[in-house]
């Protein structure tokens, strides 16, 4: 775990996948900086490689990560994601091991191990509470919780929803400073607050904010709701001690 840079929960995760890039990505971010900063919620954006460095340089609040890195040191590698080179480019961490772009649990482990030594937070997904405490061994930064099958298009159901809190243990009898995020089957506002008021620290979405006609509105309105479910989980914990 990389220690000289935490974010803290409430917390975000816009992924633009290959669905955006360049203009539009970068004026994605530039709305995105701005919410992150009036709502006082982290906001971690992954866009493509090519578009780390205008992003990174263009924005104050993101926590921009890469997408995937690889694990090679300086040297050959033709095609390789170059844990340096990602870092140079102005990223504070990585996405590892999603759905669609899985690693070995050797390969993750040696990639946290990159993102550690040159300064970058790892975010590693997890399909299930067993395979996010395999993950929380590893020591990554941030567990990103997420079921394939609600990858895209899944809706989430009382029992996914009740998870969130058992999940969350799970990870932190391992390690209680790694983040948890729980992410996938978030179409609309309402899954954002619905998945923080269940304990969720962070939550993410891409299909629903980058598909949408107006991605900033969309985007806007799910971290409203995350900062009013975090504020009157917090708030009611206040009272109770």
């Amino acid at each position: 775990m990389y220690t000289g840079l935490m974010i803290d929960p409430p917390f975000f995760e816009v992924g633009p996948k290959a669905f955006l890039y360049g203009r539009k990505a970068l004026d994605l971010a530039l709305r995105a900086d701005e919410i992150s900063r009036r709502y006082e919620v982290s906001i971690i954006f992954t866009p493509q490689y090519v578009d780390i460095y205008p992003i990174a340089k263009a924005t104050c609040n993101l926590f921009v990560f890469a997408q995937h890195m690889d694990s090679l040191p300086v040297g050959r590698g033709i095609g390789s994601v170059l844990p340096e080179a990602v870092k140079e480019a102005g990223a504070k961490g990585v996405l590892l091991n999603h759905v669609e772009k899985r690693l070995t649990l050797s390969q993750i482990t040696e990639t946290i191990r990159r993102a550690d030594e040159v300064g970058l937070m790892s975010m590693v997904c997890a399909d299930t509470g067993e395979d996010a405490v395999t993950v929380a061994k590893l020591q990554p930064n941030i567990v990103l919780a997420e079921s394939p099958a609600l990858i895209g298009a899944g809706k989430r159901s009382s029992l996914d929803q009740a998870e969130i809190e058992h999940i969350n243990q799970l990870v932190w009898e391992v390690n209680k400073n790694i983040r948890v995020l729980h992410g996938a089957g978030i179409r609309t506002a309402q899954d954002v607050y619905e998945v923080v008021k269940c304990g969720a620290q962070g939550s993410g979405s891409t299909s629903a904010v980058v598909l949408a006609k107006d991605p900033a509105k969309v985007l806007e309105e799910m971290i409203k709701a995350m900062r009013k479910g975090w504020d009157e989980i917090h708030t009611s914990k206040e009272k109770k001690t």
